[in-house]
This record gives C-alpha cells, sequence and structure tokens, in this order.
C-alpha cells in the first residue's frame, strides 16, 4: 500500500500535472471577466489541500469547463458566474447527501464511463495542441500565439510550436525518469524561458503582503443573475459534471489506487464540490469540480499520494495570500505551449483507459460518446451514451 503523504520529487512534478487545465482557464475568466485573483487562487488551494486530507489520495481540482469556456467566450458578469458556482454547490450538495449518486452509479454502464474518460483526454489533448499552435480563444483575443513572450517566432516557425514540439519530445524521453520528474523539468524549463524571454508583465508592481480574501469581494447576485446562470450554464454543465468529475472520476480513482480510493465515493464527490463551490461563491471564485482529466494529468506525472495535494495546494494558497492579485506576474513566465505539453500528456493517459473495454459494443459505445461530444458537447455524448449502452445489451444488436 502506497503511502497516504509523501513529499519527494515525483509528488512535486505531479502536483504540477494538471496545471495546463486549472490555469488558463483560471486566468483568462481573470483578464476577460473581471473575476478576483486572490478569491480564486484561495478557494483553489483550500479545495486541494481539504480534498486531500479527506480523500487520502492524489485528487484534481478543475473549473467546470462548460461554465468557463462559454462564460469566457461570451465576457460574463462576474455576478453570473459566482452565481453558476452557488447554485452547482447548493445542487451537488443536495445530489450528495440525499444518496442520489447511489441512482446515477446504478444506471451508469461501464462503457459509458469509458467514453466520458476517452471523450475528456481527446478535448485535452485537441485543446494541448491548439496551446502550442496558438489558436486558443485567450490566445486570439491577445492576437498573439505567445503573448507573454518578446519572441514569437525563429525564422518562420512559431515559438510556440517549437516548445511544444520539444518539450513534448522532452516529456516523452522523461515520464518513466524518478531523478528528473518530466513535469517538473517541464514547468522549470518553461518558467526559465519566460526569465530570459518573457515580457515580465507586472513585476514593476510586483508587491509581497498579505492579502486574505474577502467575502463577496464583488457584491452579491442579483435574482436575475442567479436565473440566468441557471439555464445558461448551471443545466447544461450538470451531465458533463455527473459524468466526468462523478463517474468517471471515481471510476479512475480505483483503477488507480485500488482499495485506498474507498472514500472516493460518488456521494463523497458530489458533497466534496458541492461545499467547495458554496466556498467559490463566497469568496468570488469560480465553479470547480473534480475532474478524471485532471487525475489523470497528476498520476501520469508521477502523483501517488495525498501529499500531492498539500504541495499544490499549499503553493496555490501562497500565491493568494503573499502576493494577492500580483500572482499572475509569475503565471506568466510560462509559455502557453508548455501548458500545452502538459495537456497532451494528460489527455493521452486518460484517453487510453478506453483500452479497457471489453467486447466490440463497449467500445462502439465509447465512440459513440466521443463523436458526438466532438460534434456538440460531452454533457449530450454523456446523456446519449447511457440510451446507446441499454440499447446495445439487445442480443438482436451487432456491431
Amino acid at each position: 500500500m502506497q503511502a497516504r503523504y509523501r513529499f519527494d520529487r515525483m509528488e512535486v512534478a505531479g502536483s504540477l500535472g494538471d496545471l495546463g487545465t486549472l490555469l488558463p482557464m483560471s486566468i483568462g475568466m481573470i483578464l476577460i471577466n473581471g473575476l478576483n485573483p486572490t478569491g480564486i487562487f484561495f478557494s483553489i488551494g483550500l479545495f486541494y489541500v481539504l480534498s486531500g486530507l479527506y480523500f487520502g489520495i492524489p485528487v484534481s481540482v478543475q473549473p467546470m469547463k462548460i461554465i468557463s469556456a462559454y462564460a469566457i467566450a461570451t465576457a460574463m458578469t462576474p455576478a453570473q458566474i459566482t452565481a453558476s458556482a452557488g447554485i452547482m454547490g447548493v445542487v451537488l450538495l443536495l445530489v450528495g447527501l440525499t444518496n442520489a449518486t447511489a441512482v446515477i452509479e446504478k444506471f451508469t454502464p461501464k462503457a459509458v464511463v469509458r467514453g466520458v474518460q476517452l471523450s475528456t483526454g481527446v478535448l485535452l489533448m485537441a485543446q494541448g495542441v491548439n496551446f502550442m499552435a496558438g489558436t486558443t480563444k485567450f490566445q486570439v483575443l491577445r492576437q498573439l500565439a505567445e503573448p507573454y513572450l518578446h519572441v514569437q517566432s525563429i525564422g518562420l516557425i512559431p515559438v510556440g510550436l517549437l516548445i511544444g514540439i520539444a518539450g513534448g519530445v522532452l516529456t516523452l524521453l522523461l515520464l518513466d525518469n524518478r531523478k528528473v520528474p518530466a513535469g517538473l523539468f517541464i514547468l522549470v524549463s518553461g518558467l526559465g524561458i519566460g526569465a530570459l524571454f518573457g515580457t515580465h508583465e507586472g513585476f514593476g508592481q510586483l508587491k509581497i503582503g498579505f492579502y486574505p480574501p474577502h467575502l463577496m469581494p464583488l457584491g452579491f447576485p442579483g435574482r436575475v443573475d442567479f436565473s440566468f446562470a441557471l439555464f445558461a450554464l448551471v443545466i447544461p454543465q450538470l451531465p458533463m459534471t455527473f459524468g466526468n468529475a462523478v463517474v468517471a472520476n471515481a471510476d479512475l480513482s480505483r483503477e488507480y489506487f485500488g482499495q485506498q480510493a474507498r472514500k472516493a465515493s460518488y456521494r463523497a464527490l458530489a458533497v466534496s464540490m458541492g461545499l467547495s463551490n458554496l466556498l467559490s461563491f463566497l469568496l468570488g471564485g469560480i465553479p470547480l469540480c473534480h475532474g478524471a482529466g485532471g487525475l489523470a494529468a497528476h498520476y501520469r506525472f508521477g502523483a501517488r499520494s495525498a501529499g500531492s495535494n498539500l504541495i499544490i495546494g499549499g503553493l496555490f494558497l501562497v500565491l493568494a495570500l503573499v502576493l494577492g492579485v500580483h500572482a499572475l506576474s509569475i503565471v506568466y513566465l510560462i509559455p502557453m505551449a508548455v501548458w500545452g505539453v502538459l495537456l497532451l500528456f494528460a489527455g493521452s493517459q486518460l484517453a487510453l483507459t478506453a483500452l479497457e473495454t471489453q467486447t466490440r459494443k463497449e467500445l462502439f459505445v465509447a465512440l459513440i460518446i466521443l463523436g458526438i461530444t466532438l460534434a456538440s458537447n460531452l454533457a449530450i455524448g454523456f446523456i446519449a451514451g447511457i440510451g446507446v449502452a441499454f440499447g446495445m445489451k439487445s442480443e438482436k444488436l451487432t456491431v
């Protein structure tokens, strides 16, 4: 049995594995939607620490992707985003406390779980490539592939592609190296590139101090904000949250950690996310979840104990409390292509769980979910997948 807490270099590397998803979306909502950095980083850090202490295994913390992506794309107000966190908190807490998750567990076939994991993995890989190519919404809005680097190309080749290719090759070479962990090496290298060639945005105003979070820093959302958030954000997000952050995440936890993951039940994960979103709501943060993709990223880059949660959670708490809004200056040092490398390998790790399908019918269900997800979104893919999976139980249907 693995030790409950370890703090070696592999745990440090694994703790950083999911930053490719977490930071770009968080920064997008800070810059585009005007959310408070201290509230976001503090709630993320506390969620990481408390999750690690309770579950006793690596547990991911991620922005809710449908809410985050839509909020950034449409430049929603801070009140609408924090309102969605409050509603999600109440809904998930009720689902967990009433044990409605038992119904979800009973009626979610294994093939659907694999389909959600495959689809999430492919989406993460595609997003990673977009970061390297400079085609994410954030990079397009800034009109630069690497907004925080002075150098944008070497000859005719975009610098992001060069960083991405070099980072990918180095990651492959170091993935199983315990002396030089891949994730840690890639991030430290990224910081080095930023230090040498970065714009050093915000460094002139960098000031170390004590910046405690405040309750409702942007005010309490109005009735209209809650109504809008419910229909535009929460309802589309819920199926994906149940499919990826509850069902797929619990399954992956058991696959990776066996009996040590006994606390990572559907019910516990729902309650955990419910409480974290209520906290995020009060601190002006963003909707948060436990994503299977994040867990795969932490695991692939070396996390094997809850120590990784305490490491990354502590880092976010320090950034929030010691640097406050100035914490972004440190984050800006790391090139976008580095986040892309982390996303690419995290996604591939999750997508490879599709190899666990037992039959052609199960693989067919997983591929149907992937196809629908790519054409629409994961929420619709999850719902449709359940219907297809139950239909495939008929002996009259073959693939």
